[in-house]
């Protein structure tokens, strides 16, 4: 499968009482679904995945895979910290219709987790799970980072696609890419103009109708009022092959463009939640040679995601989806709410930023 271009992790919106506000969640991935993203992540860092119940991870995973365009590329974020749990996330996600499964490394009995652990942790998962993976390096909520060596013996394991990197460090992404460059090569199918196309989009019924939901109703609490949009039957799906080696996703929208000239092929970015469109500036002007407006694109968003992703965090993203369209709401305790000051430097920051 094709691991190219922007994606975005969706927000979990709750109810004040912090049950999940499904119907906003529905909103949300209906929404960026619209733009011209190429996938969603569903219940990654973004997506308070830590916060919620595997009862509740279940729910998230199914109904955002139901209100999905079938032609955004669906990561899952289904990791704990056993082996035997993860593979039964990884078994529902495939049974809700996902693409790949997103997988952090596990972080809790830190010093016991060596690189051998961390290798056989992997290696057992990509074995028993019914979808590829995507790792999942993300050291500052980890304390963790997955050893250069584990990543390249994992290269070589053929359900593992690629691996999402959020440190920060283009030189990482840099060593990343290079080592893993003799990985195998595994041939893909894309559309006639080399886009991602999945068993599940290939498998998919032509649509009768949109799947947009309507926000009428929903900023002000109530659940009812959902409208769909009526859209002409789906044509025949033409497609072509391309091949494709290990593939690596950075996470950090402020080196975006440094990441892609060392050979990221794509990113998952938590501003793109509250601003796909900014983002997704960045990826095509990078991917057109246009060298300047990628810097430029990525220069006019910088201070915005350096507050509201790298300072303030989920409440922070979650206030900016708010301000831009999206629903995003309280984050689970123990996080706080934002305070009036930072409300107000959000708002500042993002009145000239497209989303």
């Amino acid at each position: 499968m094709l691991l190219e271009g922007i994606f975005a992790p969706v927000t979990t919106p709750f109810y004040p009482d912090e049950r999940i506000y499904f119907r906003k969640l529905e909103f949300n991935v209906a929404r960026l679904s619209l733009t011209g993203l190429a996938g969603i992540v569903v219940l990654g860092s973004t997506g308070e995945a830590v916060a919620l119940e595997d009862a509740e991870t279940r729910d998230v995973l199914r109904i955002a895979a139901e209100s999905a365009a079938e032609d955004k590329v669906l990561l899952a974020g289904i990791a704990r910290e056993s082996v035997k749990a993860t593979v039964a996330l990884a078994e529902a996600a495939a049974g809700y219709g996902y693409d790949a499964v997103l997988v952090r490394n596990p972080s809790y009995y830190r010093p016991q987790l060596t690189p051998a652990a961390l290798l056989h942790y992997f290696r057992s998962v990509a074995d028993r799970s019914p979808l590829p993976v995507v790792l999942y390096s993300i050291p500052k909520f980890t304390g963790l980072e997955i050893p250069l060596e584990v990543i390249t013996e994992l290269a070589q394991h053929p359900n593992i696609l690629g691996l999402k990197e959020s440190s920060g460090s283009v030189e990482r992404v840099r060593d990343i890419v290079q080592a893993t460059r003799l990985a195998p090569r595994r041939t893909v199918t894309v559309t006639p103009i080399f886009e991602a196309v999945t068993g599940r989009m290939l498998a998919a019924k032509p649509a009768t109708s949109g799947n947009f939901i309507s926000a009428e109703g929903l900023a002000s609490g109530g659940d009812g009022g959902v409208a769909l949009a009526v859209a002409p039957p789906a044509p025949a799906r033409k497609t072509r092959t391309r091949e494709v080696g290990f593939q690596v996703l950075t996470g950090s929208t402020t080196t975006l463009k440094e990441s892609l000239d060392a050979g990221a092929s794509g990113a998952v970015l938590a501003f793109a939640a509250c601003a796909p469109q900014a983002c997704q500036e960045i990826y095509i002007a990078w991917k057109e040679h246009d060298d300047q407006l990628a810097v430029d694109r990525q220069l006019h968003i910088t201070d915005a995601s350096n507050l509201v992703c790298g300072s303030l965090g989920i409440p922070g993203i979650k206030y900016a989806c708010d301000w831009n369209g999206y629903f995003g709401g309280n984050a689970r305790s123990p996080l706080l709410a934002l305070t009036s000051e930072s409300k107000a430097a959000i708002e500042r920051l993002l009145s000239n930023i497209r989303n």
